[in-house]
C-alpha cells in the first residue's frame, strides 16, 4: 500500500490528491484472476491435510476411551467373581489380590502414557508415581522394560491368574488385555506414522505463497477505500483465520501431546480403586 501511494499517488486527510512522488517505478499490482483459480486447490489441500489430522485425534482419542471403558470392565468381573465354589473368602487375601489387580491396571495406562509422550516430558513424574504406588521391586522391574506398557501387562496378567475363580471367568477377564494391546498397538501406529512431511511442506508453502502476493491482486478492488488502506485489515484477518487452520491441522496431527492422557490416567485409577472396594460374592451377608 505505501510503496503504491508513492508510485501511483495518494490523498491526504484533506482529501487532496497528490502525484506520485517515484514516477519512474510502476505500481505493484497483480491480476486477481489466478488467485480465483488456484483458491479450490488451496482449500481442498487445507480440508484435506484437516480432516487427515482431526482423524488421527479421534481414534487416539477412541484409544483411550476404549481403555476407560475395559479398564472398568476387568476390575468389575475381578471383583464380582472373585471366589468359587462355594470356598469361604479371606477379606484381607481378597482385597490384596484386587489391590494388585487395580493397581497393574493404573500402571498399564500410566506406562502407556509415558510410552505415547515425548522422551524428556513425564519421564520424572512417571517414575516417582510408581515408586509411590508399587512396591519397590515391582516399580523398578517396570522402569527398566523396555517396553515399559508389555511389562504392565504381563504384571497385570499375573495379578489375574492369581485370582481364585474359574477358568472360564478368568478367561473373560483377560479379553480385555487383548484390547489393551490393541489400543496400545494402534497408538504406537499413530505415534510412528505421522501425516506425510512431504504433504504437510506443500500445504505449507502454498498457503504462504497464496498470502504473500494476494495482497497485490487485492490492491486494485480497494481503491474505495482511503488509499486502498483497508487492504491491510482484510488481508491481516485472511492470514489469521488461513494459518490458523493450518496450525489447527499441525496441532492434531500429534493428538498424544494435547489429549489429556494424565487426567485419564487418573480416572483410570480411581475409578478401578473404587470397584475393587466393593464387596463380592460371599461377602454379602
Amino acid at each position: 500500500v505505501v510503496f503504491n501511494a508513492l508510485t501511483g499517488g495518494y490523498t491526504d486527510f484533506d482529501g487532496v490528491q497528490h502525484e506520485a512522488i517515484i514516477s519512474s517505478l510502476p505500481q505493484l499490482t497483480l491480476p486477481l484472476t489466478p488467485f480465483t483459480l488456484l483458491s479450490p486447490s488451496l482449500g481442498l489441500l487445507l480440508v484435506f491435510r484437516t480432516n487427515s489430522s482431526y482423524g488421527r485425534w479421534d481414534e487416539a482419542r477412541k484409544f483411550w476411551g476404549l481403555n476407560i471403558n475395559h479398564t472398568r470392565d476387568l476390575n468389575r468381573m475381578a471383583t464380582a467373581w472373585y471366589g468359587h465354589d462355594g470356598i469361604p473368602v479371606d477379606p484381607t487375601l481378597r482385597a490384596e489380590h484386587l489391590r494388585q489387580v487395580s493397581l497393574m491396571t493404573w500402571a498399564f495406562v500410566r506406562s502407556m502414557k509415558r510410552h505415547l509422550s515425548p522422551p524428556a516430558e513425564d519421564e520424572e513424574a512417571y517414575v516417582a508415581e510408581l515408586n509411590a504406588r508399587l512396591a519397590p521391586e515391582q516399580a523398578q522391574a517396570m522402569i527398566d522394560a523396555a517396553h515399559r506398557p508389555n511389562r504392565a501387562l504381563y504384571d497385570l496378567s499375573v495379578a489375574i491368574d492369581r485370582l481364585p475363580m474359574h477358568f472360564m471367568r478368568k478367561n473373560a477377564i483377560n479379553k480385555n488385555l487383548s484390547i489393551f494391546e490393541d489400543t496400545l498397538g494402534g497408538s504406537e501406529r499413530l505415534l510412528s506414522s505421522p501425516v506425510p512431511l512431504f504433504y504437510s511442506r506443500h500445504t505449507a508453502r502454498f498457503l504462504s505463497t497464496w498470502l504473500l502476493l494476494l495482497p497485490f491482486a487485492m490492491y486494485e478492488p480497494f481503491k474505495g477505500s482511503w488509499n486502498h488502506v483497508m487492504e491491510i485489515p482484510a488481508i491481516a484477518l485472511a492470514s489469521l483465520f488461513l494459518f490458523g487452520i493450518e496450525e489447527l491441522a499441525t496441532q492434531l496431527e500429534e493428538p498424544f501431546t494435547i489429549l489429556p492422557m494424565q487426567g485419564f490416567c487418573d480416572k483410570i485409577g480411581a475409578n478401578c480403586d473404587e470397584i475393587v472396594g466393593w464387596r463380592g460374592q460371599g461377602l454379602d451377608e
